[in-house]
């Protein structure tokens, strides 16, 4: 029997792994993160998929230290997988799967090297993104790609919507080449550096709306950090105001030169600095659904005086 040691988190760690179970490897320990206190869980447990198949579970701080080394030296692996892993494994601990290291990331490699890999390819306005099992090398990123699986994203899709299309896309991947790469058959690509880039990651700063940007700049900023994620946001009068989702408005005529927020129909609409529309579709404040009778009700009078908020 194949013995593998995993490094895994999140939906893609949740699924992936089940995908290595369903092939019959043994999965001998299994290396996770103890979920953050401050942090908003939305996603699947690869603890949990762990427990249930009695695998041995560990949350270390480091996991390049010397005892962890020596831990899974004795379990003598043949392979070791990362599956969403948020920290880098050394190259000491990767030399010690006896058939090599492989790690799944969220895009189409070498496009989106680095962190949050699909919140950026949705704030680029990308048309596809995917998952791509790669080895893993002292560079992240950057190793051979074995298998690799495309999903679309639709001009409204937010980054939570196209992370779960590419949690499929993984265990699709995944699915689809290990009985190749078990026997000691899959193909092995290099990967072209020199076609994408490395990203780092994001912050809910981040998120701060310019509104001097196109419509569909804006759009897409939305969209990469709609909820679960932090949200864009702006401001008035140092109230913060959070949109989590929009649309990009038909062809029509903005309602005044220049940027500014307004309600019509009772509908959110923004008047962009490129001269398009933006449709509002949801607006919260201090985590509350905001109506546009409320918005009206509460920044009416700044709207009647004309005053723009951006």
């Amino acid at each position: 029997m194949t013995r593998a040691v995993v490094f895994a988190y999140h939906s893609v760690g949740a699924r992936c792994l089940s995908t290595l179970l369903a092939h019959g490897v043994e999965v001998a320990l299994l290396v996770t993160h103890a979920d953050a206190a401050d942090e908003n869980i939305w996603f699947e447990s690869v603890a949990a998929v762990a427990a249930r198949h009695d695998i041995p579970t560990i949350t270390p701080a480091d996991a390049n230290t010397p005892e962890l080394l020596a831990r899974i030296a004795a379990l003598q692996p043949d392979f070791i997988f990362s599956f969403y892993y948020r920290k880098m494994l050394g190259t000491p601990l990767l030399a010690l799967a006896a058939r090599g290291a492989y790690n799944m990331h969220g895009s189409l490699l070498p496009k989106y090297r680095g962190r949050a890999p699909v919140n950026w390819a949705v704030l680029h306005g990308e048309s596809e993104t995917g998952a791509s099992l790669h080895e893993m090398l002292a560079k992240p990123d950057a190793g051979r790609v074995v298998a690799q699986q495309r999903v679309p994203i639709l001009p409204d899709d937010t980054a939570f919507e196209v992370f779960n299309k590419v949690t499929v896309a993984a265990e699709l991947a995944l699915d689809a080449v290990l009985p190749a790469l078990l026997a000691g058959t899959a193909p092995h690509f290099e990967q072209n550096l020199a076609q994408g880039g490395y990203f780092g990651g994001r912050k809910p700063a981040d998120g701060r709306i310019d509104w001097t940007q196109p419509a569909a700049v804006v759009h897409n900023l939305v969209r990469a950090v709609a909820p679960p994620y932090p949200g864009a946001f702006f401001e008035i009068d140092g109230v913060r105001l959070i949109v989590g989702r929009s649309q990009l408005a038909p062809p029509r005529q903005p309602r005044s030169a220049g940027a500014g927020i307004y309600v019509e129909d009772a509908r959110f609409f923004a008047d962009c600095a490129d001269g398009r529309v933006l449709r509002l579709l949801s607006l919260t404040l201090d985590g509350q659904e905001l109506s546009p009778a409320a918005f009206v009700s509460r920044f009416g009078e700044k709207l009647a005086n004309g005053k723009r908020f951006f």
